[in-house]
């Protein structure tokens, strides 16, 4: 796999965006860029991130059976190396982040043997953030 990958661009949902840019910038230490009344773009590990208001659902969360876990859907992250994942575990600990898939090794020993955590930011989405030993196994079958 190549090391140079292009950063994607996701724009999420938030019901409040002083509260989202509070927990983006304070609790996952994105850099703040551009912004207006209605969002504000994030670099999140050198991708862009942008929190628009949408007024809040009322539609429940929808969760999927993954190696035993409720896994929530959608639910958007970034694949960070192995040694900083664990430390960025930490790191949200200490902030209180409140984990709905504590981390952990999901498919030990088998293809595909991950680090992964969940978590929801203050407006209901799901992040997943995981990492491999060996990126190499990232799409392996």
């Amino acid at each position: 796999m190549s090391q140079l990958i292009s950063p994607f661009h996701i724009a999420i949902p938030v019901h409040n965006l002083e509260t989202c840019r509070t927990f983006y910038r304070d609790i996952l230490n994105c850099d703040e860029g551009r912004s207006s009344e209605h969002w504000v773009d994030f670099n999140l590990f050198g991708h862009q991130l942008v929190i628009h208001y949408k007024p809040k659902s009322k539609e429940p969360l929808h969760l999927n059976a993954v190696d035993g876990k409720a896994v929530p859907v959608p639910h958007y992250g970034v694949v960070l190396p192995w040694e900083r994942f664990q430390a960025f575990a930490n790191e949200l600990a200490t902030k209180n982040v409140k984990f709905i898939i504590e981390p952990y090794i999901r498919f030990e020993g088998e293809v595909g043997e991950q680090a992964t955590m969940f978590f929801l930011d203050p407006a209901g989405n799901a992040l997943e953030f995981k990492a491999f030993k060996d990126m190499g196994q990232l799409f392996a079958k």
